[in-house]
């Protein structure tokens, strides 16, 4: 007896159209929301296309994503601007200092208009932390071009900018080895 075919053969969906630079948010309390965006950027420069990444937060951390994507060369820039995870620098005016530099980083290369995707990762929890007002972010994300795809990332988005976003990726954590003692490690968190 043939099976019953449950496969979609016909496509409903929108006509292809010409590039539309997109605006971007990986959200949510679950892991992934960087490796969602550094995928991105992988697919991006095997493309032959540039790409800029600024990280907010935990910038100064050494990590294996950096690593890989610096063998990229002068296809991407990369500005690991953070101090650190707000539990050890324990400073509100630097960590103020710190995200207004990180913020002037990221109008300066959307302003520049040379690269085809902009990562700012970490980017929702200085929002969140209230080191950057939603207002000044929303108006620097309009000197992106027209074609040019941006992606922020962090937990917690805020409205204005899930309005403006053209996609929302929630990540929701199911289980997790942090709450059975197990910490981050090498080469699966950073």
């Amino acid at each position: 007896m043939k099976k019953k075919d449950m496969a979609p053969r016909e496509f409903s969906g929108p006509a292809p159209r010409g590039r539309k630079g997109l605006l971007i948010i990986y959200t949510g309390n679950g892991k992934g929301k960087t490796t969602a965006a550094f995928g991105a950027a992988l697919r991006t420069l095997g493309r032959g296309h540039r790409v800029a990444v600024v990280q907010f937060i935990k910038g100064q951390w050494l990590s294996g994503e950096l690593n890989a994507l610096k063998k990229f060369g002068n296809q991407i820039e990369l500005y690991p601007l953070g101090d650190g995870f707000t539990w050890n620098t324990k400073n509100w005016d630097n960590d103020v200092a710190s995200a207004q530099k990180g913020w002037k980083k990221c109008t300066d290369l959307l302003a520049a208009h040379k690269h085809d995707l902009y990562i700012f990762d970490e980017l929702l929890y200085v929002l969140k932390y209230r080191f950057l007002s939603v207002k000044e972010v929303t108006r620097g994300l309009s000197l992106k071009s027209r074609d040019s795809h941006v992606i922020l990332t962090g937990r917690g988005a805020p409205r204005a900018l899930l309005s403006m976003a053209d996609l929302v990726t929630e990540m929701k954590e199911i289980k997790h080895p942090y709450k059975k003692g197990i910490t981050a490690q090498p080469g699966i968190d950073f």
